[in-house]
């Protein structure tokens, strides 16, 4: 999907994805001390105020206006912080070194945009700083449920790079340091 089309998405009368953060974002971040952190592919939000709510200070980048306003209001509601950026994830550059966490939650994307993404993502971190890349197993199509059906935009443990492939999951794909599966961002 393209900008406009989440545009499009987000203008609906009800967040896309709830309020509330994702489940793998809380069970695998819960425990993290507070620092500087990036969600990349934020969309409404949900996981960056989270962050913010528990301390963090987050910088969230999407390339959807209209889900980075909804976001802007829910933080806005909920009292917190987030810094907001729209840009395209595949020409975006953070600042290299400048982030304890890197979160990116179901981004889909063609082979060498995602590579590309992650080569940002990874330059990104500060030294002993956590990336968590979420999303929708290649196994998906078959045994799981939402997610995109093209398997070249799902991820497998060596999908990723960096030879990190998480822990073992069977029932909701593979999860932990590489990837895990939800519906949705």
């Amino acid at each position: 999907m393209d900008e406009a089309a989440w545009d499009e998405r987000y203008a609906g009368p009800d967040l896309v994805w709830g309020a509330g953060p994702n489940r793998f974002v809380t069970e695998e971040l819960a425990a993290l001390p507070p620092g500087r952190a990036l969600d990349l592919g934020t969309g409404e939000g949900r996981n960056a105020i989270w962050l913010a709510g528990r301390g963090w200070r987050v910088t969230a980048v999407d390339f959807s206006a209209v889900g980075l306003a909804r976001a802007a209001q829910l933080a806005k509601e909920r009292g917190v912080t987030v810094a907001w950026e729209h840009a395209d994830l595949t020409s975006y550059q953070p600042a290299p070194g400048g982030y304890d966490l890197v979160l990116i939650a179901y981004i889909h994307l063609p082979p060498a945009s995602l590579a590309q993404v992650l080569r940002s993502a990874v330059a990104a971190l500060a030294a002993g700083g956590t990336l968590l890349v979420i999303g929708h197993d290649r196994d998906n199509i078959a045994h799981g449920y939402g997610g995109p059906q093209d398997p070249d935009r799902l991820y497998t443990p060596g999908s990723l790079g960096h030879g990190r492939a998480g822990r073992a999951d069977h029932s909701a794909g593979w999860a932990g340091a590489a990837a895990g599966a939800d519906a949705g961002g």
